[in-house]
């Protein structure tokens, strides 16, 4: 921690050229207001459009903007990851730059973490703009994430929260390579709440998170927190099995105590393909924890930088390249 800044914003960026301007003005209006020193770190995950150009333009009129560069594309998760990695603030606030998360909310934050509060995350009451399809399948995801496993993990929050120093220093010593950086947040605990907002339509440009990856995110956040997809299958393979020799006693008792013919090749067939089909996705659940546990070993870093600009340190995770 560098006692000068009290406070990092962490900025992960991807293809933000249409919004980043107002991201930062509205920003620095924000932090202006506090009085005291921060720092706005955004994070260049592999854009490939004018955004860095833009934040390199801020920081020649700013000393607070930094910027880290990544080689390529590594990931939201990841990207947030550097930002702490990097963050020198007593408490460091993580926001998206499209602006459907207020800015002026991080005061509140701020006020709860003067309060002693270690995390303060952002719950969203509405979301705005947003398709009826993401609404229902990001509502349905926080659902299942919450009977999958015993950790609480709050429902409707993002990324968008403010950590206490210590808890980033925590989240540091977690080497995950798939993460899911609010799940891992709740896993580390300490004392946390929330400020409730209406979040925002995009104010321009794309959704960077689309069903895609959305997906990856969910299989992220399950397979982190949750054995329960493993042992479904051995569940799902005794009521199988159970079903299995109840259907075949029923058959030897009509086949030794009646004429009936037995026949019925189409219903052998069905019962077939729904058995294949549960085996397949059983070993698909098998199977992504697999390619969790390769990743691990790899122990390949979690994101390589390409360029830094006004940070005064490299963590553990950086990979610098010149």
């Amino acid at each position: 921690m560098n006692p000068d800044i009290r406070y990092s914003i962490v900025i992960p960026v991807y293809n933000e050229e249409a919004v980043i301007g107002q991201t930062y003005r509205r920003l620095k209006q924000v932090m202006d207001l506090t009085g005291e020193a921060y720092e706005l770190i955004f994070v260049n995950d592999g854009s490939s459009d004018h955004s860095t150009e833009m934040i390199k333009c801020f920081r020649e009129q700013d000393n607070a903007v930094k910027l880290i560069s990544f080689s390529r594309n590594f990931g939201h998760q990841i990207a947030i990851t550097a930002g702490m990695d990097y963050a020198l603030g007593a408490a460091v606030v993580v926001i998206d730059a499209d602006l459907q998360d207020p800015p002026e909310l991080i005061l509140d934050m701020i006020a709860k973490w003067k309060e002693g509060f270690d995390v303060v995350y952002a719950k969203r009451t509405k979301r705005n703009g947003e398709t009826f399809f993401k609404k229902q399948t990001a509502r349905l995801f926080y659902r299942i994430l919450s009977a999958s496993t015993d950790l609480d993990i709050p429902t409707d929050t993002g990324d968008f929260r403010l950590l206490d120093r210590r808890v980033c220093e925590e989240l540091k010593r977690l080497p995950e390579k798939n993460r899911y950086v609010r799940g891992l947040v709740s896993w580390i605990g300490f004392r946390q709440t929330a400020v409730e907002y209406v979040r925002d339509e995009r104010l321009a440009g794309e959704t960077k998170y689309p069903l895609k990856k959305m997906i990856k995110l969910s299989l992220d956040g399950i397979t982190s927190f949750s054995f329960k997809p493993i042992k479904m299958a051995t569940y799902v393979g005794s009521v199988i099995f159970a079903s299995g020799l109840g259907y075949l006693a029923v058959l030897l008792l009509l086949k030794g105590f009646t004429e009936s013919v037995i026949t019925g090749w189409n219903l052998v067939m069905a019962m077939q393909l729904v058995l294949s089909g549960i085996l397949l996705a059983m070993m698909g659940i098998i199977g992504e924890y697999i390619g969790r546990i390769y990743d691990e070993a790899r122990d390949r870093p979690l994101y390589i930088v390409s360029e830094c600009h006004g940070m005064m340190k490299k963590n553990r995770n950086v990979k610098k390249v010149v």
